[in-house]
């Protein structure tokens, strides 16, 4: 590394050429960066084809995207009939207590698994999540370590669980295309799930909760899948849209506020539909809309 020059001739000259290198290299950043996002992808899931890809395996803490597994796992546990999804079960204290975002669950109160399942995905309750995993793992230490063993199987490389519902932990990690791997995994093991992400209320008790993804009857063919936020992740969004016979999945990761990371998704899915085909045409297309802006 240069020396910082200490005379006041040699501090101007080296500030300045900062500066040189400073501005030949912003409008670069800028160019590749056609999501105001951390990270994120789009993948035509009809054709096996990603068609945009930006920071894709940059780790960042996953949120409430977190639920997807726990939702996958109990899922897996319904279709090999280790539970069934009219099992009703008792909330614990622990599931009650749970905080940040929740379906409201009470201490002792019985429910069936699958009002679960909806409260994961539409509010995205963390104390649904607990009690799921209660369930289906028998605790939910247990079942964290089974989320990471079906994380190894998947393929998901940059991906560490540290809990069932996404609230922060240290270590806790992924990327979107981590993120993107277990929603193709869901989507083909369980393509009847969507009926649980795709509602854009969901009551529970006498509280009618909106769902937290607020694409679902704003955009065309959006059916799923999950938000997420936490302060270390910033917004993050799967979202999943299906027209003419194709499905396409955009992940965005690190959004600076819900309406940007909304905004993103939008944006993602409308160049692929667009150009299902075409990952250089998407580029353009998301180019163009970004000098737009």
């Amino acid at each position: 590394m240069r020396p910082i020059p200490s005379r006041p001739e040699g501090l101007l000259r080296f500030f300045l050429a900062g500066l040189l290198v400073l501005l030949v290299l912003t409008p670069a950043l800028s160019a590749s960066a056609r999501v105001p996002a951390r990270s994120a992808i789009l993948y035509n899931l009809t054709t096996g084809k990603v068609l945009y890809a930006q920071n894709a395996d940059t780790t960042i803490p996953p949120a409430s995207l977190t639920k997807l597994m726990t939702m996958m796992l109990t899922l897996d546990a319904v279709r090999q009939r280790k539970i069934s999804l009219k099992t009703w079960l008792i909330a614990s204290r622990k599931a009650a207590r749970t905080g940040g975002s929740s379906m409201h669950l009470k201490n002792g109160e019985r429910i069936r698994l699958e009002n679960l399942l909806y409260g994961m995905a539409v509010v995205s309750g963390n104390d649904a999540a607990v009690a799921a995993a209660e369930k289906v793992g028998g605790n939910t230490r247990h079942f964290v370590r089974l989320m990471n063993r079906k994380a190894r199987a998947l393929g998901m490389k940059h991906t560490q669980f540290k809990n069932v519902n996404g609230l922060p932990a240290a270590g806790q990690r992924t990327t979107a295309r981590d993120m993107l791997t277990l929603s193709c995994a869901y989507l083909r093991a369980h393509p009847s799930a969507l009926r649980y992400h795709s509602p854009r209320s969901f009551r529970h008790g006498r509280r009618l909760m909106r769902a937290t993804n607020k694409l679902l009857g704003v955009v065309p063919g959006v059916d799923g899948l999950k938000t997420g936020w936490t302060v270390a992740s910033g917004y993050n969004i799967i979202a999943t849209a299906e027209r003419r016979g194709t499905r396409l999945i955009a992940v965005v990761m690190g959004g600076a506020t819900a309406a940007r990371r909304d905004a993103a998704a939008r944006r993602l899915l409308e160049a692929g539909f667009r150009y299902p085909a075409s990952p250089a045409n998407v580029e353009r297309q998301l180019s163009r809309s970004t000098k737009r802006r």
